[in-house]
């Protein structure tokens, strides 16, 4: 286990933002997960978990308190089941399940991160979520101080989130069980219109494995979402606001204030969310109050390829950021009534 002292975080963070941590530890075992969260919460040291950096929001003033790196690996793969470490690097582990002609998770490639924050975000693109395919999570209770095995149902999932994301400093995810399907080398049925398009294929269909993960990656790259060191584009946490689910109420009134903006020929993007909500899209809402792509003038600018990513030029801080964020927010308020809310998980610092 390795431990060091006023360390930079910015460096573990896709967004290459934030100050320094007091103390930074870098575990490659659960036990040594679990023995440095007993000792912080022992001694009373606030607790900061990473994975792969791709969520977090750090403040410029850095972390007073531990730092926990899970760096842990272990990909075990018995047929369907599939069994990984909090730390496989996430986008490795959806590579070698579509070596492995299995479905499930590929439209889930290219996402940044690791395995064990899947759960939490409950994470999800191009018509796939994690929570479809999870069976268990293996997590330390810091409550009752031991390790725990929950179920699907148990983990609490919806859009976005899951119990973990809502009781934060509770569980410590070690490990994520999944079930996949083995369609004899075809993908699990595209439920997203723009992969099935791009496929030459109707929503609904299969298509080989590969080939599914090969178009969300190509859609991905096309976006800015796959990371890549040379691109201010992926120096972002991909999408920064989640998309607002309205009650039939709010989206009426929704509803009216873009035919007062637009005009009455404009429809909103509108998905069923549930019998009672509708989900519409924050991008739309981002582009339409006027936060086109590129916009902005800082260190800290949207995206050259997707309204939705909020990205570091190089040399921002993350007041440039946030300060950003801001702007968005009130924007989309002052236009459309709706207040967005930030993907990202943020410490020290907040919207």
């Amino acid at each position: 286990m390795q431990e060091l002292h006023d360390t930079a975080l910015a460096p573990l963070t896709t967004f290459r933002l934030g100050g320094p941590a007091d103390r930074l530890i870098t575990a490659t075992t659960d036990d040594e997960v679990i023995a440095a969260v007993r000792e912080a919460d022992d001694s009373g040291t606030p607790l900061l978990l990473i994975g792969g950096g791709s969520n977090l929001v750090i403040g410029d003033k850095g972390f007073a308190g531990t730092a926990l790196r899970i760096a842990t690996r272990g990909f075990d793969l018995d047929g369907t089941k599939l069994e990984l470490a909090a730390g496989e690097v996430w986008t490795d582990a959806v590579a070698r399940t579509v070596e492995a002609r299995l479905a499930g998770i590929e439209c889930l490639a290219g996402i940044p991160g690791s395995a064990g924050a899947t759960p939490i975000q409950n994470v999800g693109a191009y018509g796939q979520e994690v929570s479809s395919t999870i069976t268990e999570v293996v997590a330390y209770d810091r409550e009752s101080r031991e390790t725990v095995t929950m179920s699907n149902a148990e983990c609490a999932f919806s859009y976005r989130h899951s119990r973990f994301k809502s009781d934060p400093e509770r569980f410590v995810v070690l490990r994520v069980r999944f079930e996949l399907e083995d369609a004899a080398g075809l993908s699990a049925p595209l439920r997203y219109a723009e992969t099935a398009r791009m496929l030459g294929v109707d929503p609904g269909d299969r298509v080989p494995v590969d080939a599914a993960r090969e178009t969300v990656l190509k859609l991905r790259s096309g976006k800015g979402m796959v990371l890549d060191p040379e691109d201010h584009d992926t120096w972002s946490a991909g999408s920064f606001f989640t998309n607002p689910i309205l009650t039939r109420e709010e989206f009426a009134a929704f509803h009216a204030r873009v035919a007062e903006r637009l005009g009455d020929g404009v429809v909103p993007p509108a998905y069923p969310a549930d019998d009672e909500h509708t989900k519409t899209s924050a991008a739309w809402l981002i582009d339409k109050s006027g936060f086109t792509k590129g916009y902005g003038t800082g260190p800290a600018r949207i995206s050259t390829k997707h309204t939705l990513a909020l990205t570091n030029r190089g040399g921002a801080t993350t007041e440039d950021l946030l300060a950003l964020a801001r702007e968005v927010v009130a924007g989309v308020h002052d236009a459309f009534g709706i207040t967005l809310v930030n993907e990202p998980v943020t410490v020290g610092v907040s919207l």
